[in-house]
């Protein structure tokens, strides 16, 4: 017997997060494209715009639909567009759509939070109550039932999945820093000051020091996991390579632990999640790059825990 397969639209699909999308969803059994927007190129050829999927499709770019309240042959519909306008295009979508978002629009409860950090007016608050936040390993069963997901920052999930195990252990005490990087993807496909790979190819500088808009997201599900009342010292940089995040996050532990403790404590949280792998020392982000997983390494000292994400 046949499984009717999953009708999908792609809202945005002329970016890096569009472009995954595609190369994940256009070869997959269970998925339908129906259709994929980018204003700006709209009529051009997938294959055109995303030169890697030439012969896998014929899909063309459109503009999105104004009709979104009618769209209700769609199955599930992905919003992988820039912060502030997925809210104007969620709560307009019939209700037995799924919705996936892949921008910041739906992650904080708070509207204060939203507004402080993305600098924007919240214009969907009674939309973004319904959306279960997407990080799998520690929301899974609320995300198997949920019609609206939004899916997770970059920092925010090799973070969480790095300090998650310590949280709910309620291991932690005293102040916890974060030191992450990021390639250039994460900035987007269109170039700017400081962000354009051949600005920062041989460059490497901090950004956003106390102020990058995953840290309420970061505290704001650290408190769903456990008892966070931890002061959290996040810096951001900006890595000279094209791909991948590496988060080194340092922690005291109220008890002395060393690595194989470290280690049992983050296999036994994880148990059954396969996109997490355990090593031993470094991780490196040549082992994750273009995949799903999360390499999770330590290092010890006394009450000190170092956890490379």
């Amino acid at each position: 017997m046949m499984t009717s397969r999953i009708r999908v639209g792609i809202f945005g699909g002329s970016g890096y997060g569009g472009s995954e999308l595609l190369r994940i969803l256009l070869p997959h059994p269970n998925a339908e494209i129906t259709f994929v927007t980018a204003n700006e190129h709209a009529g051009k050829p997938v294959s055109e715009v995303h030169r890697s999927l030439h012969g896998l499709t014929d899909l063309k770019l459109s503009n999105v639909p104004e009709d979104l309240e009618n769209l209700t042959d769609l199955d599930c519909a992905f919003l992988a567009l820039p912060h502030g306008q997925a809210m104007g295009i969620a709560p307009r979508l019939p209700s037995s759509v799924k919705v996936i978002d892949l921008s910041g629009d739906f992650r904080l409860r708070d509207k204060g939070e939203f507004e402080q950090h993305y600098s924007r007016e919240h214009t969907a608050m009674h939309t973004q109550a319904e959306f279960i936040y997407g990080l799998t390993e520690t929301n899974r069963e609320a995300i198997r039932n949920a019609r609206l997901i939004s899916n997770p920052g970059c920092f925010a999930t090799a973070t969480l999945l790095g300090l998650a195990p310590l949280v709910a252990g309620n291991l932690i005490e005293g102040r916890v820093v974060v030191d992450a990087k990021t390639g250039s993807s994460g900035s987007g496909a269109k170039a700017a000051a400081n962000t354009h790979h051949p600005q920062r190819v041989n460059s490497f500088y901090a950004y956003k020091p106390f102020t990058h808009q995953h840290v309420p997201e970061v505290e704001q599900e650290l408190r769903a996991v456990g008892n966070w009342n931890s002061e959290l010292v996040f810096m951001t940089h900006s890595l000279p390579v094209a791909r991948g995040i590496f988060a080194s996050i340092y922690v005291e532990t109220k008890q002395a632990m060393n690595e194989d403790e470290v280690r049992s404590l983050f296999r036994n949280f994880y148990n059954g999640s396969f996109f997490i792998r355990i090593v031993k020392g470094s991780p490196d982000i040549n082992w994750v790059k273009t995949t799903n997983f999360c390499d999770l390494g330590f290092a010890t000292r006394g009450h000190h825990v170092v956890v490379f994400s």
